[in-house]
């Protein structure tokens, strides 16, 4: 399924957990790793001189270098085919056109994560990424404190797929379940009833059952289509805010994977699900696969 991986990379030393991951999915499914850095254009000041523009991105690109160089020999260390680019521009439209131009399959990006639930807006080059790419994106997060080691990665032994009977969800359930059957991996499907949609004290009771009935029938949906594929599947209905439950849910399953859809809907409602996968991708300190 993921026959080329896309690792873009600033060059940090956090950064080696994102490039570990792909490594390591890169020699499951016998991928191409692909190796990007892109240098921001968009940070220099507009009166430079082309001659001071030169000179100015010199350092950058260097180190664009040397941080493809690390991933392609980390690449090639593990037996795999490894190609490397550096580019000028905005990063994650540099990002977006490479993955286009070369056919990625997936994309591995760190993400430095924000646990102030408060500040829910869109801004990084990951999140930019993630909800405008047609492309799967596992976000995994940074460590700030020290190179990423090949510990850092825990086999996908518990997969999470949150369902809210969108398409996107839908999509994200088929890829999620291949890369369950790729690792042999326990499927969790989870509902979360949103509590900061619905009134349900106020609500019909009528209402309340016919959301847990279309919640429950898509999650079992996910299980079986996982026990089909003879793999371990569980379901579980939960109520509450959908980023704080679903991360206690992953907590309660001790997974290692999270997979979402980026334009969701909830069950019977208008409400976008993107707001809640930027939170989980925030937050999450597990990677999150996003699918659109």
């Amino acid at each position: 399924m993921f026959t080329t991986v896309l690792v873009p990379t600033d060059g940090s030393r956090g950064a080696e957990a994102a490039i570990t991951h792909a490594t390591e999915l890169g020699q499951t499914y016998g991928a191409t790793l692909h190796a990007l850095y892109v240098v921001d254009t968009g940070a220099e000041p507009a009166a430079l001189e082309t001659d001071q523009r030169e000179t100015l991105r010199e350092p950058s690109e260097r180190r664009g270098r040397e941080a493809t160089i690390r991933v392609t020999d980390q690449a090639e260390a593990n037996d795999l085919t490894a190609a490397r680019e550096v580019r000028e521009g905005a990063p994650h439209t540099e990002i977006l056109e490479y993955a286009d131009e070369q056919d990625v399959d997936l994309i591995v990006m760190g993400t430095h994560g924000r646990t102030d639930v408060d500040h829910a807006r869109l801004g990084s080059t990951t999140e930019r990424v993630l909800t405008r790419s047609d492309t799967p994106v596992l976000s995994v997060r940074l460590r700030e404190d020290a190179a990423g080691t090949d510990a850092d990665v825990r086999p996908y032994e518990d997969i999470v797929i949150p369902i809210d009977g969108s398409d996107a969800a839908e999509r994200a359930a088929e890829t999620a379940l291949d890369v369950a059957e790729k690792y042999d991996a326990s499927v969790h499907a989870v509902y979360v009833l949103d509590t900061t949609t619905y009134d349900l004290k106020d609500a019909p009771q009528s209402i309340i059952g016919l959301l847990k009935e279309g919640g429950r029938a898509a999650a079992d949906a996910v299980a079986d289509m996982a026990r089909e594929r003879g793999l371990s599947a569980t379901t579980s209905l939960r109520r509450g805010v959908p980023t704080d439950e679903l991360l206690a849910y992953t907590d309660d399953v001790d997974a290692d994977l999270i997979a979402m859809g980026t334009r969701g809907r909830n069950i019977g409602a208008g409400r976008l699900l993107g707001s809640t996968t930027a939170r989980v991708v925030r937050r999450s300190t597990i990677p999150v696969l996003t699918v659109s």
